[in-house]
């Protein structure tokens, strides 16, 4: 029996850990959150406001940049300066608010429906984290149960409202993993509102972040596949669920604590697998090189 001293596999997370801890401490603060989607969470202190806005900025949080926050600046203007009342007062006039709104795949009509659900969620449970943890199962491996039902409700709730249909747009805004969809957007809601440090509110204490998945777009595959938690080409529910194993030897009450930080190695130095001037400077330029 190997001891756990002289397994490569331990010592190979145990270093991977060291250059993860760096990257940590150099990009999981506050002022380099922006252009993130989570900037939008911030531009409110009442913990009913942000988790509306937050819900809405990862619904959209797919596309380029730049087009994301235009698309959010538009969406939160309208409800500022209390996303929270504006949800518990919609009606058909507020609904006209959002007429012209286009967000690549979604519409206005879609946001205009989110809402009027979002109204029944608050009026019945009072807050999105008591309606999403009235189907979570503290016993449950992960978070992927508890999401699905979130999901599903959401939708069934669309549907009451719409002659038993869904349009496809509405169903684009909430991914579901029943499909083996990696459901990113999702993920990286339920991160913001459950981790708790400079970078994520914390506003969920129902949650228990060790459940959390990595939320795992095309991006953040690639350097996943660089740092070897993972060797599959297509982004997947199997793939997060892979990736989110291996960041839990290294961080098992924690899993998704370095998502944040190392995706800024694509946004803040750009990085596109390609060797550039900024190579030298990144943290996990040994992996890249060994590959």
């Amino acid at each position: 029996m190997i001891s756990q001293a002289t397994d490569p596999g331990q010592a190979y997370y145990k270093r991977l850990k060291e250059v993860l801890e760096q990257l940590y401490q150099r990009y999981n603060r506050y002022e380099l959150i922006a252009p993130d989607p989570l900037q939008f969470v911030y531009r409110y202190e009442k913990p009913a406001d942000m988790e509306i806005a937050g819900l809405l900025a990862a619904m959209l949080a797919y596309g380029r940049v730049q087009q994301i926050e235009k698309s959010l600046t538009r969406l939160i203007g309208v409800m500022t300066p209390t996303p929270a009342e504006f949800i518990r007062r919609f009606d058909k006039r507020k609904r006209r608010r959002f007429e012209g709104f286009k967000h690549r795949f979604n519409t206005g009509q879609d946001i205009a429906d989110l809402c009027e659900i979002l109204k029944e969620v608050l009026d019945r449970h009072g807050s999105i984290e008591n309606f999403f943890a009235d189907g979570y199962d503290a016993a449950d491996e992960n978070i992927l149960p508890a999401l699905s039902r979130f999901r599903d409700t959401l939708l069934a709730m669309h549907q009451k409202r719409h002659s038993g249909a869904v349009r496809r747009s509405f169903a684009y805004l909430l991914p579901g993993p029943a499909l083996g969809s990696a459901c990113k957007r999702l993920n990286l809601y339920l991160r913001w509102m459950v981790r708790d440090d400079d970078v994520d509110a914390g506003l969920w204490k129902s949650i228990d972040k060790a459940r959390l998945i990595v939320p795992i777009d095309v991006h953040m595959g690639r350097l996943c596949r660089i740092l070897g938690l993972y060797n599959a080409k297509t982004v997947s529910l199997s793939a997060a669920l892979q990736i989110t194993r291996g960041f839990a030897k290294m961080q098992p009450d924690d899993p998704a604590k370095y998502d944040f930080a190392l995706s800024r190695i694509g946004i803040v130095q750009a990085c596109n697998g390609r060797l550039s001037d900024k190579c030298d400077q990144c943290e996990i330029i040994e992996y890249c090189r060994y590959r």
